[in-house]
């Protein structure tokens, strides 16, 4: 029994085998752990993962997906949903260490990433496969051509990493990028500035990255003067932990 992939949902399915297990196993969850998958399709990566450990809950949103894994897997926790409108409450449980991982969709990706690092450190480890050119912004370092927004927020949130990259000839239907598995894992302390104002921060800087701190950042500075950061700068040149800085000096003077 298998699902045609539907474009609109953006589903490549994995099929190498030898790939499935490696990214289950990079999960690093126990048997005792508490799983999430996004997206599992088919089921060929759930299957690895329940190898792992005894629970395992999947959020899927394609109706005929559903129907396949609750006849592959006969008591599988199965959230039929869009991971996007999933309340993160309502897929944990009480004294566990929680894993998520998947699959997840190319075009989806960036809302997913973020919604999975704004929902805070209740998770120990994410490992997701996704588009390469993806990844590696979100590993990319200051100075680089693929520095930005995602980079500095998954650097300042967690540590991340590139575990391996999977070629496309491994997929069906074959995408027409490669891909590769990264692993996040959030930082327990929280941020000393506030969120909102600190997402703020970056996103006004990348938005006119071409232009020096000061003139991204005017509407905010509102003629006033920074002493933590040279504002002659371009936001590639700082590191993550500037823009905690930048955030915290900026605001304090607001306020």
């Amino acid at each position: 029994m298998q699902i045609k992939p539907k474009k609109s949902l953006g589903q490549h399915f994995l099929k190498d085998e030898n790939i499935l297990s490696k990214i289950a196993s990079s999960v690093l969850a126990g048997k005792e752990d508490r799983i999430i998958e996004i997206g599992p399709g088919e089921g060929a990566l759930t299957n690895h993962l329940l190898k792992h450990s005894d629970d395992v809950t999947v959020v899927e949103i394609d109706q005929r997906a559903v129907e396949l894994l609750e006849h592959k897997f006969p008591g599988l926790d199965i959230v039929q949903k869009d991971i996007l409108k999933a309340d993160w409450e309502t897929l944990k449980t009480e004294n566990k260490r929680h894993f998520i991982c998947g699959n997840i969709p190319y075009y989806i990706t960036s809302p997913i990433l973020f919604k999975v690092m704004d929902s805070g450190h209740w998770y120990k480890r994410a490992v997701f496969l996704m588009q390469k050119e993806v990844a590696e912004r979100l590993v990319a370092p200051p100075g680089s051509k693929t520095y930005g927004i995602l980079s500095v927020q998954a650097q300042i949130f967690g540590k991340t990493a590139l575990l391996f990259t999977v070629s496309r000839h491994a997929f069906f239907p074959k995408p027409n990028v490669e891909s590769a598995v990264i692993s996040f894992e959030p930082y327990a302390q929280n941020l000393p500035v506030d969120i909102a104002n600190f997402k703020q921060v970056v996103r006004m800087a990348f938005n006119q990255r071409r232009k020096k701190l000061s003139n991204s950042l005017s509407p905010l500075l509102a003629g006033r003067e920074i002493e933590s950061i040279d504002l002659n700068l371009r936001p590639e040149q700082l590191e993550p932990k500037h823009f905690v800085t930048l955030t915290e000096e900026l605001f304090s003077e607001i306020s």
